[in-house]
């Protein structure tokens, strides 16, 4: 199943990178050219997205282009700054970093910068306000942010990885592969045994008392969801040889994009990078840089 038929079953979907320039707009903008034309579509981001160069490096970035008809939500901001014609749908008074949240529809086909809710909460507001007039959300993620990954928030995800997270294929698999591991784990199911459950952050020191405690040895454990977790490999690896791992509330992952280039010029070979990473998580691994 490729991406876009994975899209078909979902009502919603977060774009996340592992890394910044590991392609995540690549990708967006794959999927928005590649959807059926009868899809209707809302695409905003928990980040900023869009602008022609990075803010940090200065470097070109791809913008966003969006399809007549597409639905987007950006700040007051940048809705003013917009190249296109765009119906206005909604001003709410959802907080931005940039004034209140825009919410509108394209009129034309053209180039957007989305810059929508600050916080996932929000997010899931004004998610909640666009989902019965639209086909598919699309969330465009910002740097490191799992949470809107969350299953609380979106439906499914779509990970974005490459050179840029490292720049040896040997660590740049093993590193996506624990993501996609965490992402991975199973639901509970209710049952006799008694789990040890841990409501915040699951972190080394966590997971830490726990191996200390011998008598809890072989006793699942019990997690809200995989973005909960902030463990170093090793450590999670030591605790899940005794310990199985379940969560509450589990992502459905659509698939993995590679960005083979990294910013200082590096380029790793695309052929065996999308072969490895396919070979360890067991699910195809698109370049879409060569689509």
């Amino acid at each position: 199943m490729n991406l876009i038929e994975g899209l078909a079953q979902v009502k919603s979907c977060s774009l996340v990178g592992l890394e910044k320039n590991t392609g995540k707009t690549v990708t967006l903008n794959y999927l928005l050219t590649h959807l059926p034309s009868a899809t209707r579509v809302a695409v905003t981001s928990i980040g900023l997205d869009g602008e022609r160069r990075d803010q940090v490096f200065g470097s070109e970035k791809p913008e966003i282009t969006l399809r007549q008809g597409m639905v987007f939500a950006t700040t007051e901001k940048h809705y003013r700054e917009r190249h296109l014609i765009a119906e206005l749908l909604d001003v709410s008074d959802l907080p931005t970093a940039l004034g209140r949240l825009v919410t509108a529809r394209t009129r034309v086909e053209g180039k957007v910068i989305v810059a929508g809710p600050g916080s996932t909460e929000t997010l899931r507001r004004w998610m909640q306000t666009i989902e019965k007039e639209v086909d598919l959300i699309l969330v465009d993620g910002a740097l490191s942010r799992m949470s809107l990954a969350s299953p609380t928030v979106s439906e499914s995800m779509i990970l974005a990885t490459g050179a840029a997270y490292s720049a040896n294929i040997d660590t740049l698999v093993r590193k996506t592969a624990y993501v996609v591991e965490l992402i991975r784990l199973p639901l509970w199911q209710p049952c006799d045994e008694q789990p040890v459950e841990i409501n915040g952050a699951v972190t080394d020191r966590v997971l830490q008392q726990i191996m200390n405690e011998p008598e809890k040895n072989n006793n699942p454990i019990l997690i809200q969801d995989f973005t909960k977790v902030f463990a170093d490999p090793m450590v999670w690896h030591r605790l899940t040889k005794n310990h199985p791992v379940y969560v509450r509330q589990r992502s459905r992952l659509l698939g993995v994009t590679v960005n083979p280039t990294a910013p200082n010029g590096i380029v790793l070979d695309s052929a065996t990078l999308c072969s490895r990473l396919s070979d360890a998580i067991a699910l195809p691994c698109v370049d879409l840089m060569k689509s």
